[in-house]
């Protein structure tokens, strides 16, 4: 059965950053979040450039179309965007971006990772974690260097070791798996704001509970400032739904939030607008 997806995102600054760094952009076929990199210079440049470049791509064509190394060249021009815009405007030089997105079409769902953004899913009332953190601390975790307790508190959790920063070979350290697409499914794809700060039995337990998309992001987003998130915390929650329900895919908006967009600009048709200054495989489990 054609599925396609029906989906609630929320961005929020949060009182501790003085802009949000976090891009989260959606259609009716896919969803990703993008969390440009803490510390280096333009990272909310770095996250809404992917942004706005990916939703172009896709918006003529959908993802619909796209196998894996199709998805993978789309994700890859537009982290040709970041070299260019910093050739232009060389004090951007560093900036970079996490992310995470889930791409549905008909009985498949591909999910791109790099860096530490996180895809979860909830299936027939059970949820799990999808990705794998692209992280200093996973590293560790896998070498048996130190425990889940002390990953948690590490001084070096933000530290990631892969991202999308321009360079021509990013594109290769995307993962992507295939995981098939079953109506009823949940996914969250979130930024670390939520992940770094609300365990995980906590964010499974409100994809589980909660009656629909907003209802569930609205409970993640209260969970994260109740948590005292230092960061920003950006979430998209999207059920797979079946066309007839869905509807039209057409009649859907490209929608976007975060750094991508002003709070009053929410539409597809803004990514032609002018850049805006900038102040300063297989999932071996559900195959």
């Amino acid at each position: 059965m054609p599925t396609t997806l029906r989906t609630a995102m929320r961005s929020v600054t949060g009182p501790y950053r003085s802009a949000n760094q976090d891009s989260v952009g959606c259609s009716s076929e896919y969803v990703f979040v993008a969390d440009g990199v803490g510390g280096h210079a333009g990272g909310d440049v770095a996250s809404w450039t992917v942004t706005h470049r990916l939703m172009s791509l896709l918006a003529p064509v959908g993802s619909g179309a796209l196998d894996v190394e199709g998805l993978r060249t789309a994700i890859a021009r537009a982290n040709a965007d970041l070299a260019l815009r910093v050739q232009r405007e060389p004090s951007l030089a560093g900036m970079a971006t996490t992310f995470t997105g889930v791409f549905c079409a008909d009985n498949v769902v591909r999910v791109a990772h790099i860096g530490d953004s996180r895809a979860y899913l909830v299936r027939d009332g059970q949820g799990r974690q999808v990705t794998r953190d692209d992280s200093l601390v996973q590293m560790l975790l896998d070498s048996g260097a130190i425990s889940d307790a002390e990953a948690d508190h590490h001084l070096h959790r933000n530290v990631i070791v892969r991202s999308l920063a321009g360079a021509p070979d990013d594109a290769h350290d995307v993962t992507v798996l295939i995981v098939p697409a079953q109506v009823g499914d949940r996914w969250l794809v979130a930024s670390d704001g939520l992940t770094d700060y609300v365990p995980e039995t906590e964010i499974l337990a409100a994809l589980i509970t909660a009656p629909g998309p907003d209802a569930a992001a609205d409970a993640l987003i209260a969970a994260a400032t109740a948590a005292d998130s230092r960061d920003n915390i950006s979430v998209a929650v999207s059920d797979v739904v079946s066309c007839e329900e869905g509807g039209s895919p057409d009649a859907r908006p490209y929608r976007y939030l975060g750094a991508a967009a002003s709070p009053e600009s929410v539409v597809v048709g803004d990514l032609s607008r002018p850049a805006r200054p900038v102040a300063h495989a297989v999932d071996p489990d559900l195959g």
